[in-house]
């Protein structure tokens, strides 16, 4: 079957999409001589950007997204990113044989697929392995501190008694005396995103709390420092733009550009990257690692991922500077784009950003909520742009598990840094679900 899809046998005109270009009329001339990408996952901010773009380009989605993308005129390829099988060479061949250049992941879960894929499409073998380095945030420690970048420790733990192990070994590194309070640690899931499974353990007695199916974790030691992201893009092994992202509180709020005081880290940051570039062998394409900055000025590796962030850091980037980070993923990762076109794409990094950008994420403060409500502080400062929140489905809120998931994100975006960031944080202290 081609990749114009699923033979019709239903109406499907209500999903239609009538602001997008592939319904409007109006998408972007594709050009046969530059690269032919296939995007992992589904994103409709991803897709508006390829129909804006000059590269011919197929969506691989679950199959719930088929009649969306038959009403809307997207090629697309149903497929199941369950865990890589027997099947997995299928959509490698099905894809060469449609003539992709190039699978571009857009969720953690497609991150491995990718590397498959791109093993088959580029006939490297070696690009399926690096995924699972990608994937496996044990592995992606281990390979880091191979090429010399700081992490802190970190072991694996299938059951509570390795928890429990190695907070006491943490401590006595430590020189904890009897008495003092312990030092967290922290626990991770092998191969989620970001705050997915994450927790922070201050006592002994928090372990017991982790359900048996959360296992096998990753534990590390805390690090005290300043975290922030990265977003890299690399052509031919070399960085073409880097944007940094200043997290105001890790799981609910960043901005893109950063403060004057981290952006004054740019310098050694870049030379962090570079190292990672060199260390994971990266040739092309995004990277979103997240790092530390300690007081004396050291930087800790935290994880690298090699997708677009989440919190909407894509759109935000794009908010900040007006180009589009999706095209700039497409751009890097396409075999045939060529050096002056990727130089020619990107704008000058902080000099050429129009404002700062930031977003926050939501959580219900209440145990109980009944409706929505939008604090006036938020709605009228002259930085809010809008929002993503919805009404409550339903009254109690549910126990947040670990880091847990927001309940919708804020746009905010103006002119002045610390406005933003005190703007964001301040946003903790309010009501949305009453």
């Amino acid at each position: 079957m081609s990749v114009s899809e699923t033979p019709v046998t239903n109406d499907v005109s209500s999903w239609t999409d009538p602001t997008l270009d592939s319904v409007r009329g109006t998408e972007t001339p594709k050009d046969p001589n530059k690269g032919y990408i296939a995007l992992l996952g589904w994103s409709v901010n991803a897709i508006k950007a390829a129909q804006k773009f000059d590269r011919r380009y197929v969506v691989v989605a679950p199959e719930w997204a088929g009649d969306f993308c038959e009403a809307n005129n997207i090629p697309y390829i149903s497929w199941d990113f369950v865990r890589l099988n027997d099947r997995s060479m299928e959509i490698a061949e099905r894809l060469k044989a449609e003539g992709v250049d190039v699978a571009i992941p857009l969720f953690e879960e497609t991150v491995e697929w990718s590397g498959a894929i791109n093993s088959v499409l580029m006939d490297n073998p070696r690009m399926y392995g690096q995924s699972i380095l990608f994937r496996d945030k044990a592995l992606m420690k281990r390979r880091a501190q191979l090429g010399g970048i700081r992490v802190g420790i970190f072991e694996e733990a299938h059951e509570k008694e390795d928890i429990i192990r190695f907070m006491k070994r943490v401590n006595q590194t430590l020189l904890k005396l009897d008495g003092d309070p312990d030092d967290p640690i922290h626990v991770k899931a092998f191969d989620k995103a970001g705050c997915l499974g994450h927790r922070m353990i201050r006592k002994i007695e928090e372990i017991d709390a982790i359900p048996d199916e959360e296992y096998p974790l990753l534990m590390e030691s805390h690090l005290d420092g300043w975290e922030f992201a990265v977003e890299a893009w690399i052509h031919d092994g070399k960085i073409k733009f880097l944007n940094i992202s200043e997290y105001v509180t890790l799981g609910y709020s960043v901005f893109v550009p950063a403060t004057r005081e981290l952006e004054s880290w740019r310098n050694a940051i870049t030379k962090q990257i570079e190292k990672l570039i060199k260390t994971f062998d990266i040739q092309f394409g995004l990277i979103h690692p997240e790092y530390f900055v300690a007081s004396d000025g050291e930087m800790y590796f935290g994880e690298v991922a090699y997708r677009p962030p989440g919190f909407k850091a894509f759109e935000l980037i794009e908010r900040a500077y007006g180009f589009s980070a999706y095209q700039a993923s497409m751009l890097v990762f396409d075999p045939k784009s060529t050096q002056e076109e990727v130089d020619a794409f990107f704008p000058r990094e902080v000099v050429d950003a129009k404002g700062y950008a930031g977003c926050f994420g939501v959580y219900p403060r209440r145990r109980v909520v009944s409706k929505l409500e939008m604090p006036k502080e938020t709605i009228e400062h002259p930085y809010f742009e809008s929002h993503e929140l919805v009404a409550p489905a339903e009254e109690t809120v549910p126990d947040r598990s670990a880091f847990g998931t927001h309940w919708g994100l804020l746009f905010f975006f103006g002119d002045d840094p610390i406005v933003m960031r005190d703007l964001l944080k301040a946003q903790e202290d309010l009501d949305f679900y009453v």
